[in-house]
Formats: structure tokens, sequence, C-alpha cells
């Protein structure tokens, strides 16, 4: 349980909606960030999804967390970006993830009570707080040689467990829009790219992935 409010960029063109949400991040090209993503896109080319997300040897490990963590936001903006106009105060007016999980915002700073708030409220405080700690240079340094702060292992942690709350709900409260939308393939490889990363170095508490159990379950057992 646990935002920001902070500037809504529109979507570019082809949205499907008159909606609002945030813009890509974007790894500066040359950089050696930019060279892990394309080692990280490469090897998902090649359809191992296990060995893709593997540290690649020789590599920093808190580098090779930032430059996925920045993907998978940028994934499930993409992603959430495309059925908004179904997930709206009318239809989603708690963040849910079934009828037994239920989120409340808070970041600690500006929100420190858990507040009740709608699912597309949600999603937008917790889109615009990861936005905010990934524009940070001091969290998520892109200079080759500026060092990762000690605390960065929890900010990511934080960051990729509220990311999951994103999928859980689409799962869950949307998952019929994104079959029309035929968007189910693209859904199912992110999130299973997203869970065998996070399970790869231990970072969400099995209790926070409980929303989406059976899933995760299937998913890896496809794998064995």
């Amino acid at each position: 349980v646990e935002g920001l409010t902070g500037n809504v960029f529109p979507l570019l063109s082809g949205s499907r909606s008159s909606k609002t949400f945030k813009p890509k991040k974007n790894i500066p090209e040359g950089s050696h960030q930019y060279e892990l993503l394309k080692h990280a896109e490469a090897t998902l080319g090649s359809g191992n999804l296990r060995q893709a997300v593997m540290l690649p040897e020789g590599e920093d490990l808190n580098e090779w967390i930032a430059v996925n963590t920045v993907d998978f936001f940028n994934q499930i903006n993409m992603l959430y970006g495309t059925i908004t106009e179904f997930c709206t105060e009318t239809s989603c007016p708690v963040m849910s993830a079934g009828p037994r999980y239920e989120y409340h915002w808070a970041d600690g700073t500006n929100i420190k009570k858990p507040i009740k708030c709608s699912a597309p409220k949600y999603i937008d405080y917790l889109m615009t707080w990861v936005q905010d700690q990934l524009d940070d240079e001091t969290l998520f340094p892109s200079k080759i040689g500026v060092p990762f702060p000690k605390n960065f292992m929890s900010v990511a942690k934080t960051i990729l467990k509220r990311l999951f709350r994103v999928y859980a709900h689409i799962y869950h409260q949307h998952f019929d829009s994104v079959m029309r939308l035929q968007e189910e393939a693209h859904l199912n490889t992110s999130f299973k790219h997203f869970i065998f990363f996070v399970q790869e170095f231990n970072l969400i508490d099995r209790r926070e992935l409980a929303p989406l159990q059976e899933l995760i379950e299937k998913l890896g057992s496809k794998d064995r």
C-alpha cells in the first residue's frame, strides 16, 4: 500500500483515446546502458527468457537492473496506454487486482498516509512517481563512472513492486479489453519477461506477487 502529481503528457499520434500517459524514458544512445539495452533486446530475440534476464558476464548488477527497470517502465506505460479508455473513475473506482486485493497510494513524501483512489488516479500517481525516480540522476545515473547510490537496490525493488500492480490490475480488470485489441500475446510476453527478471534477482516479495500467482506458475511451468 502506498505519488506525486506532475505533468502528464499527451500521447503522440495513434492514441486510442483522449487520455494521457507518460512519455517514454529514453536511455541515451552511445552510452554503456544503451549497449546493455541492445544486448537485452538481442538475447530476448533468442526466445529464451530465462537466459535473457541473466546478468551478462562482467557487467554491474545495479546497471543491469537500472536498464531493465527503465525498459519495464516503458513497456507497462505503453500497455496501459492502450487500455486507458476502459480504465475510468466509473469502471475502476478503486485500484484493485481482483476482489481480494486493493491498493491505496502513498509515496512517503507528498502523500504519507495511504489514500484510497480510483485505478486511473492511482496509476497516474504511480507512473509519475516512477518517472521522477528514473529521472533522478542521483538514483539512476546515466553517465559512465557515476556510482549508484547505496540505497539503489531498495529503490529499484519499490519501483518494480509498484509496476507489478499495473500488470495485476490490467490482468484482473481489463483482460477482456486486451483480448479485443488482440494484445494478449504482447502483454503475456512482457509480463513473463518481467516475472523472470524479478525472480532471477529476487526483487519482489512473493506475497506481493499473490494476485497473479496462478498465472506466474503457469508461465514458469512452460519453461521447465
